[in-house]
């Protein structure tokens, strides 16, 4: 502070003496002293410039200007003269510097914000006063700055004043929007308008002005307008910004000021007529904006939470169908609380279950048969149909003949009846993915359904349909499928009534009984959407008897954190990413309410010895795991540091210690999910079944582990593979070249024989059990193996690909495989 008031007190004792010329130096030392950083108290030392008079000032300015170019002044030097010269030249008709100034004003377009207390706005002030607009970018990188928390109220005004362009450039939405609005106020008043939404929901007087807005361009001519300008949402930007070596995520982060009038567009979207498109759309853009982002979580939760706002209010069938879809995909915590909200908002005014909204919200889609529709385009049909989980999109001519893509009168005479089909056949395959999700999650629901309204939901939905025959089902405790055109039982003996139904699991069934369901769908070539009769069970064992009340049957293992808590958030578990700081964490949880129970999943951080093996974040790239316990759903919550130790039970509200409780206590089926779950989390998280971790990650800390999962004993979904591998490796044009053995799948090949690890995927080889290191391709398709019983199993994919990769391998022509061979 002493500093600070001698530069004050300096200003009046050179400007009295008449040394301007040695002001403009302790002006620039000061400058120095503080880094080029005028915040705090140093701001006024700015603010005693500002007020001397003018004749004062324009001297002072030429000394800023023959200090910037001195054969003695550097880069930073210079900046700080610039800065200062914009400061004291407020006002003054002279232009100094303008070239330079244009120069450093473009170099902080290309920044995404700067710190106030650099007074960059001294410069943009300069500009304005010589009656020049800034260019686009650096309006851009001035209203990012001031958005910033803690900036300074002079960047806040000048950040006002920068009203054109409407929108930041840089986004490629943005900059269509623009070109779209071209030279017409009425559009420039609405993108205006929609940059005002930074609250977390509209006003009435907010809402009020944007329909005035909407009203005067035509309803219908803002929908088609601003749809496609959210399709653009996302996409990388039209020019790069600079960042810093932690920084990299500013990349594909929404602009700030941008996100604000995205906000907008979907608040005002909802106060138009309904439309599909629009439901659409909205849904697109909640997805986009809640895509993760390395170094950032979700691109922008509050754009996400604007387009669930925007749902929530709009009517019709294609907005709620757009919420039960999200309320399946969905895993941000905050977000996924609207969703909540809105549909129990929903379901109560119509006087309905949650579940029974979420159930009435899946819409046809045009399909006018379970899994079908066609559609008459002139002399031309389009045909719908849903084949597992994709829906497909084909043709027939006016003459009955299959076509591959549509034809070109369809294409000429019907382009928007075009359009909307293949936005549903989009719409089905989103929809698909969520229903068969939720399906999946209706076990541990233990939901019973009306036989009729079981069969319209379900059965003979349209959409739903397609999923539901697939499965098994109890009626009336009777277990039934469908195929021929009718429920059946294990007999093929019809069922055309009932009272009660439920989803069948395997649980409490005879192994016989089982196996004989598996060959019932097998024989009517029935794939299921995900594992059913074939579900791994998990019963109590031994070691859990003796443990008594936890399960170590999931402990001691190294998982890869961020998949793990997308995973675990998919399968309806809360979890809290383990940061590497001083804080505690809950354990993993899933809530069961039918069941009054809540299962853990305790779990720590793992950084390394120094924590080195983290994200620029701080969250800690590995977990290692524990125990599994089940408590009372309202008991207190553990808790242990993100680092790792011991876990405790909080103590709230005079309720003491709860203990866990008994395993032979929970309910068979609960325990047999949850433990699925857990063996998920494992199977695709573990950095053991990572083919490239052979030498055991960074500095070898995991090669004991890698080495022990990677060729270990079988996890019980890996012994449910192996018994589906045995019925379907004999019919495999390769089968002469396979057999199972314990652990194994044994290829034998031209150059060597192979031995494919059921669990892991990993390849041992000869001689010697060599190592081979095969990294599958991302998102590979299922080989051509012909039926598969069931969806979903990608490691399955994987051993199949494998196996048919080097039953062959005199062909193979990868180069890092041929290295190793």
């Amino acid at each position: 502070m002493g500093e600070v008031q001698r530069y004050k007190d300096l200003i009046g004792q050179r400007v009295a003496a008449g040394k301007l010329d040695e002001l403009a130096v302790d002006m620039l030392k000061a400058a120095a002293a503080n880094n080029g950083s005028w915040s705090g108290l140093w701001s006024g030392v700015l603010d005693r410039l500002r007020e001397l008079p003018p004749g004062t000032r324009r001297l002072l300015a030429d000394g800023f200007a023959a200090a910037y170019h001195s054969d003695l002044a550097g880069p930073v030097s210079q900046e700080n003269a610039l800065t200062l010269l914009g400061v004291v030249a407020h006002g003054l008709p002279q232009d100094w510097l303008a070239a330079q100034r244009l120069e450093k004003l473009g170099e902080l377009g290309r920044q995404h914000s700067f710190w106030s207390g650099s007074h960059h706005e001294a410069l943009a002030e300069a500009e304005l006063a010589a009656g020049r607009p800034l260019a686009p970018a650096v309006v851009a990188a001035f209203r990012r700055s001031a958005l910033e928390t803690y900036q300074d109220e002079t960047l806040h005004r000048t950040a006002k004043k920068l009203t054109h362009p409407a929108l930041n450039v840089g986004e490629e939405w943005a900059e269509r929007a623009l070109a779209d609005a071209g030279g017409d106020p009425d559009w420039h008043a609405l993108l205006a308008h929609a940059a005002t939404a930074t609250a977390a929901r509209p006003s009435p007087k907010w809402d009020k002005r944007a329909t005035e807005l909407a009203d005067a361009l035509g309803p219908d001519r803002v929908r088609v307008t601003v749809l496609p300008w959210l399709a653009l949402v996302g996409r990388p930007r039209t020019f790069p910004l600079l960042h810093g070596d932690y920084e990299s995520h500013l990349s594909e982060a929404y602009d700030p000021y941008n996100a604000n009038a995205l906000r907008g567009l979907a608040w005002l979207l909802a106060l138009l007529p309904p439309h599909p498109d629009t439901a659409r759309a909205l849904g697109t853009l909640i997805d986009t904006s809640l895509r993760k982002v390395a170094g950032l979580g979700p691109r922008n939760p509050k754009v996400a939470n604007a387009g669930v706002n925007a749902l929530a209010r709009m009517e019709g069938e294609a907005a709620l169908a757009e919420l039960a879809r999200l309320a399946t995909r969905v895993t941000y915590k905050a977000t996924g609380k609207l969703i909540d909200a809105a549909l129990e908002s929903r379901a109560t005014a119509l006087g309905l279950t949650r579940e029974e909204i979420e159930e009435l919200a899946v819409p046809t889609y045009g399909l006018t048969e379970v899994g079908r529709t066609e559609l008459r385009l002139g002399e031309n049909t389009a045909l719908v149909e849903v084949t597992g989980g994709k829906a497909l999109l084909g043709w027939r001519s006016a003459t009955g003949k299959a076509v591959k893509s549509a034809p070109a009168a369809v294409k000429r005479d019907h382009p928007e009846e075009l359009k909307e089909l293949k936005a549903s056949v989009r719409d089905i395959d989103k929809m698909l993915s969520a229903q068969s999700e939720r399906l999946d999650r209706q076990f541990l629901a233990d939901r019973t359904w009306a036989y009729g309204a079981w069969r319209e939901r379900y059965l003979d939905h349209p959409l739903v349909g397609t999923l539901a025959r697939r499965l098994l089902w109890t009626v009336d405790g009777r277990t039934v499928g469908h195929a021929d055109g009718s429920l059946r039982t294990l007999t093929d003996e019809p069922v055309t009534e009932g009272g009660e139904v439920r989803l069948w699991h395997p649980v409490g069934h005879d192994p016989a009984e089982i196996v004989a369901w598996r060959d019932w769908l097998e024989r009517h070539r029935i794939t299921q959407p995900f594992k059913q009769a074939h579900r791994e069970v998990y019963l109590l064992t031994d070691a859990e008897r003796a443990t008594g009340t936890y399960s170590n049957r999931f402990a001691g293992h190294v998982l890869r954190q961020h998949q793990f808590n997308s995973l675990a958030a998919i399968r309806g578990w809360r979890n809290k990413l383990r940061l590497a700081v001083d804080d505690e964490a809950p354990p993993a949880t899933r809530e069961l309410p039918r069941w009054g129970l809540r299962a853990e999943y305790w779990i720590e951080g793992d950084g390394g010895e120094r924590f080195e093996e983290i994200t620029e974040s701080g969250s800690f790239l590995r977990l290692r795991t524990d125990q599994v316990r089940f408590y009372p759903i309202d008991a207190p919550q553990n808790w242990a540091h993100c680092c790792g130790g011991e876990y405790r039970m909080e103590r709230r509200g005079g309720v003491g210690r709860v203990d866990p409780l008994p395993l032979a206590d929970i309910p068979a089926l609960v325990l047999s999910e949850v433990l699925r779950d857990v063996d998920l989390f494992v199977g695709v998280a573990s950095v053991g079944n990572d083919p490239t971790w052979q030498d055991g990650g960074p500095g070898g800390r995991f090669r004991a582990y890698w080495s022990g999962y990677g060729f270990g004993e079988l996890g019980q979904s890996a012994e449910t593979r192996r018994a589906l591998l045995e019925r379907l490796i004999p019919r495999l044009a390769i089968a002469d070249r396979c057999v199972i053995e314990g652990r194994f799948l044994h290829v034998k090949g031209e150059r060597h024989t192979y031995k494919i690890h059921l669990g892991s995927g990993n390849i041992l080889m000869t001689p010697n059990d060599q190592y081979l290191c095969i990294v599958p391709k991302a998102g590979g398709g299922t080989p051509q193996t012909g039926y598969l019983p069931y969806e979903g199993d990608r490691m399955l994919r994987v051993i199949l690909s494998k196996a048919m990769l080097l039953a062959e391998d005199t062909r193979i022509t990868d180069p890092t495989i041929l290295s190793q061979l």
